[in-house]
């Protein structure tokens, strides 16, 4: 039979804009990766025009 080998951990994947972490193995041994997008752009509160 085939021998489980242990999980090994995977490093932070770090770009521009996202980072990606491995998550901890379910019950199955599945392993996931989180993902956490930063901010593209900022969010201004909006100001009504002047009237002429």
């Amino acid at each position: 039979m085939s021998e489980q080998k242990p999980n090994t951990k995977v490093p932070d994947g770090h770009t521009r804009f996202v980072t990606t972490r491995q998550m901890a193995a379910n019950e199955k041994g599945f392993v996931g990766y989180e993902t956490v997008w930063e901010p593209v752009q900022k969010e201004v509160e909006y100001k009504t025009p002047k009237r002429p």
